[in-house]
């Protein structure tokens, strides 16, 4: 769902969306800036593309070539990806390399800032994964490679995880002469790792619980549903099979924290009915992601 405005204001979906998008930008700089340049961790991305230039342009900083190759990129991102996921993509691109720009002026880093290289990869590849997830599920990226890999999903059936890990396996490879066998060992594991994090926090991020409830006092279950839960919900009638009677069956879609309130009112509602539970991470319908409202 694209952000909206409605006359003067802006809608609680429109900062809901602003707030994922700082969020998911925010997380992206602080984890390239204090884990993946410091430690030379090129787990693809503008940023690895900068750390390994930078390495053989020593006069210009990384944090600048991470905003110069990102504005190059967001040109083609605007040309193929469409207005409304380019402008996302352009703030977000834009203010993590100003991020990171920031944070080199205010906190400089000539080393990491421990002595344990494993656990700074977890945060190198942890904080930007995160980050890119948040971004991506609401239509928007971090900008440079990741262009690439939304380029390829919008093109092919690959799903994002592994589009990303085909834009950005040449780059990680190339830490190893770069930086040596170790540092390049370290930047492939971190790429598929990455790779692995993006797919799992987006599958969150897109959890919903579909209900289906029997029950004998449908009207406020369906009233609380609408008013309380803003949802809609589909009602059909049902028999028992042993004892005949006569049952309403709601079926209906929320998110994990309505879940649990609406679980508990039913339960207090009636107490006799019966509810079913499932998860899925895909709606399609107005509401929900797949249809523009």
């Amino acid at each position: 769902m694209t952000p909206t405005r409605e006359g003067k204001g802006f809608t609680a979906e429109w900062w809901k969306q602003t707030g994922w998008l700082n969020l998911g930008t925010l997380l992206v700089a602080a984890g390239v800036y204090f884990f993946k340049f410091p430690n030379h961790f090129t787990t693809g991305g503008v940023s690895g593309i900068s750390i390994l230039v930078a390495h053989y342009l020593p006069s210009v900083t990384t944090a600048t070539l991470n905003l110069i190759l990102n504005i190059a990129l967001l040109i083609v991102g605007l040309a193929f990806l469409g207005r409304g996921f380019g402008l996302r993509t352009a703030y977000s691109a834009v203010a993590s390399s100003l991020l990171t720009l920031l944070f080199e002026k205010l906190i400089p880093l000539s080393a990491p800032m421990t002595s344990q290289p494993i656990l700074e990869l977890m945060f190198a590849v942890g904080l930007p994964a995160i980050g890119a997830a948040i971004l991506f599920n609401v239509d928007a990226s971090s900008g440079g490679t990741d262009i690439i890999a939304m380029l390829v999903k919008k093109y092919s059936h690959i799903n994002i995880g592994l589009a990303l890990a085909i834009a950005d396996l040449v780059v990680a490879l190339g830490s190893c002469f770069a930086f040596g066998m170790e540092t390049g060992l370290f930047s492939l594991f971190g790429l598929f790792l990455k790779s692995y994090m993006v797919d799992a926090v987006m599958e969150n991020l897109r959890t919903y619980k579909v209900f289906q409830i029997i029950t004998e006092n449908h009207e406020p279950i369906c009233r609380y549903i609408m008013e309380n839960l803003h949802h809609s919900a589909t009602v059909t009638e049902g028999e028992g099979s042993f004892t005949h009677e006569k049952r309403h069956i709601i079926m209906t879609v929320v998110n994990r924290s309505q879940a649990i309130r609406l679980q508990m009112f039913v339960r207090a509602t009636d107490p006799h009915s019966f509810i079913t539970i499932t998860t899925t991470s895909e709606i399609v319908g107005k509401g929900f992601r797949g249809m523009t409202e």
